[in-house]
């Protein structure tokens, strides 16, 4: 078999030629050009009028005598190094995983370029300097700006040791890694709520982005499967699975989620014996997580559409069972078409936790609002919210930039996915 041929190196341009090819791109026409210089500079004149706002006019006292709170809520101070040793376990995880993607499948040592593409390297001065900034601007402690600067010198330290010697690891060991995930995912509910053998700390306790990342991946983690159930059963040939499947979906997608979550505070406690309602928090997990499912199941349902039906037929004339067939041939298919949808289904998740502040809820909106009723803190909303804004986009960037990266490494064009 013919090894396949190495990708072409990008096509560098002179400087005069790449600004000729920009002002083509950008200024074909006379009207197009003023049109684009237009835009620029209302671009250029909204970011300096923001920027002119938040050095010299706004207050940022708000976030100095309140970061704790947005950032972890009510949580015990006492216990609050167990969300530390989270932090730090997850930013060794991240910065493996970072860096065996980049390390492993090489074809040669000559691929050793693609360790540090160019994000990389902007992700490596951006975090760092993040890390060095943000503590100091916030007043926080010495030894809270030190676990920080830990924390990222940690990430970064791990992306250099796996890029470096990760592509001598075995297909069997990167399968282990990838499985820390979930297990540190379990870790981490232990930590943060306690038991077996740390004081517990109630749910009511948790608040601030700690909750809505709690909430987000919970929803997250369960609807997925639950989704994939629910496009399979709805595409069955057992009537009674195919339309209670479809009942579900579009009672769900029918509903809005305040009502839902409304219902789920309110009637659910009714319905159950008492001391069988669980607590508050997790009802509301479990609401956002049935009305994600729904959603999802669609996505999934358009990639399994996608699918070819002779995939299915050639699979079963192999030998593989329905089951099988579904598991390792059509499944894998669809969920690759459809992983731009889910994605932003996600997306829209994480943005939907914030409806949880008006069921009374301290997430990092609702312990935004309870921090702004406060009189000593009156008229710096502003600031408020753009530090929610910045913190919201962060999140969901960072979800769309892997689902790109995913995307990438599943197509069979790319370099990547042929190695």
């Amino acid at each position: 078999m013919n090894e396949p041929l190495p990708a072409a190196p990008p096509l560098r341009l002179p400087l005069f030629q790449q600004l000729r090819r920009l002002r083509r791109q950008l200024a074909p026409t006379l009207a197009d050009g003023l049109l684009s210089l237009g835009l620029l500079a209302l671009i250029i004149w909204a970011a300096l009028q923001v920027l002119g706002w938040a050095i010299g006019r706004a207050d940022w006292a708000v976030l100095q005598l309140n970061s704790m709170l947005l950032l972890v809520g009510r949580y015990p101070p006492d216990q609050q190094w167990r969300l530390w040793l989270l932090g730090g376990l997850l930013a060794a995880q991240a910065g493996l995983s970072w860096g065996l993607l980049r390390a492993w499948p090489r074809a040669d040592r000559r691929d050793q370029g693609r360790l540090w593409p160019r994000h990389d390297r902007i992700a490596a001065l951006l975090i760092p300097l993040l890390a060095l900034l943000l503590p100091a601007a916030l007043q926080l402690a010495w030894p809270l700006q030190l676990r920080w600067w830990l924390l990222a010198g940690l990430l970064l330290a791990l992306r250099w040791l796996a890029g470096r010697w990760g592509g001598r690891l075995q297909p069997r060991g990167l399968r282990l890694v990838g499985l820390l995930w979930p297990v540190l995912y379990l870790l981490g509910f232990w930590l943060i709520g306690g038991g077996l053998g740390l004081a517990a700390v109630s749910p009511g306790d948790w608040g601030g982005l700690l909750l809505t990342l709690v909430m987000a991946s919970f929803a997250m983690a369960l609807s997925f499967p639950l989704g994939v159930l629910l496009a399979l059963g709805r595409r069955s040939e057992l009537p009674l699975l195919r339309w209670g499947s479809v009942a579900y979906i579009e009672f769900i997608r029918g509903a809005p989620l305040i009502t839902l979550l409304f219902i789920g505070q309110n009637i659910l406690g009714f319905l159950l014996p008492s001391g069988m309602s669980p607590d508050r928090i997790w009802r509301a997990a479990w609401v956002l997580t049935l009305f994600a499912a729904a959603y999802l199941a669609e996505a999934v349902r358009s990639g399994l559409a996608a699918v070819p039906r002779g995939q299915l037929e050639a699979a079963r004339s192999l030998g593989l069972s329905q089951l099988q067939a579904l598991v390792t041939v059509v499944i894998p298919q669809a969920l690759r078409v459809a992983l731009p949808a889910l994605v932003g289904q996600f997306i829209a998740l994480l943005q939907d936790t914030t409806l949880l502040s008006l069921i009374g809820l301290l997430d990092l909106l609702g312990t935004a609002r309870g921090i702004m009723a406060n009189p000593e803190f009156l008229g710096h909303s502003s600031e408020l919210y753009l530090v929610l804004a910045l913190l919201y986009w962060c999140c969901c960037a960072a979800l769309g930039l892997g689902s790109r990266a995913l995307e990438q490494r599943l197509d069979s064009r790319s370099p990547a996915a042929r190695r």
